[in-house]
Order: structure tokens, then C-alpha cells, then sequence
């Protein structure tokens, strides 16, 4: 199995995902299950769904008993390196959080601007994360991001034994 990296802009840091389970892959997407790597009171594992030529990574967050916090999509850019099988995905700082009626906000383009302003983030990454924000809204908007949310469900039935009559997204 490949080995994977999460690249951050903000703070800069590149930290090799050795504790995440790949659960599936082909090659186009990745499917990994995780526990968070900093705890936190909200959301203590998840499972995250990588779909490299959209450019985008989709994470369902759970509370410690299973339930859904809610569902995090990063804006990401992929790079593979055949030698090594490994992969970097770096966060390109815009954010779309969708919770569990339905209801979504973007988050994060006050750190997109801080990154321009700062010279940190590239003009072909801005122009990037931009795109690709606007084909997930779009994607939201008509309906079709819940195929993501049908494909995540193939594999967390058999990992964290969830209720998916629940999870409303």
C-alpha cells in the first residue's frame, strides 16, 4: 500500500498519515480510516475519502460512541511519486463543512487570503483551490456530492458498525 503525506500551508508542515488505514484504493481515490492525530472533544475518528482528480478529500468526523459530528471536505492538490508509491496531498486551504441536516458553509478562505497576503501559496495553487471549490459547490448545489457520502458508506458499515438510517446527508 502506497504511503501517504498531508501537506499544510498554514502552519508548514508535511506529516507522513502513518497511523491511517488504507481501506481501499485504485487509481483515482483512496479510501482511509483514521483516529485523530491531536485529540479533540468534538470528533475522535473518522474516515476520509480522497478523490484525486476532483481534487478533493472527503472526511466524516465521529464522536467517540459512532455518531456523526459532521462531514469536512479539503480543497487538495495530489502529488504521486511512483518511486516510492507515496503520495502528498496538500490542503489548499478552502474548507466546505456539510453537516448532518443537509446544510453546508465554507470555511477557511479568511486563511486562503492570510496565505496570498503572506506570499506563502501560489498563484496556480489560489487559481486551483478556487476551481476546485466552486465544482464541489456546484456539486452540492445539484446533488451529486452524495455520491461521495454512498461511496464512504460501503466502507464504514464494516469499520465502525454505524446506523447509516442516521446519517441524513
Amino acid at each position: 500500500m502506497a504511503t501517504l503525506y498531508r501537506k499544510r500551508l498554514i502552519p508548514s508542515e508535511c506529516v507522513e498519515l502513518k497511523d491511517d488505514t488504507i481501506v481501499y484504493q485504485d487509481s483515482d481515490r483512496i479510501v482511509t480510516i483514521w483516529n485523530t492525530l491531536k485529540p479533540k472533544k468534538e470528533f475522535s475518528h473518522g474516515i476520509s475519502y480522497y478523490v484525486m482528480n476532483e481534487g478533493i478529500k472527503v472526511s466524516k468526523f465521529y464522536r467517540d460512541d459512532n455518531s456523526l459530528t459532521y462531514i469536512y471536505v479539503d480543497i487538495i492538490n495530489t502529488e504521486y511519486n511512483q518511486k516510492e508509491d507515496s503520495y502528498v496531498f496538500t490542503d489548499l486551504l478552502a474548507d466546505v463543512i456539510v453537516d448532518e441536516d443537509g446544510k453546508y458553509r465554507v470555511v477557511d478562505l479568511d486563511e486562503l487570503a492570510d496565505a496570498i497576503n503572506k506570499g506563502i501559496i501560489s498563484k496556480e495553487y489560489v487559481s486551483e483551490s478556487l476551481q476546485k471549490l466552486n465544482n464541489l459547490l456546484l456539486s452540492i448545489y445539484n446533488g451529486t456530492f452524495k455520491e461521495y457520502v454512498k461511496f464512504i458508506e460501503r466502507f464504514e458499515l464494516s469499520v465502525f458498525h454505524t446506523d447509516l438510517a442516521t446519517n441524513k446527508i
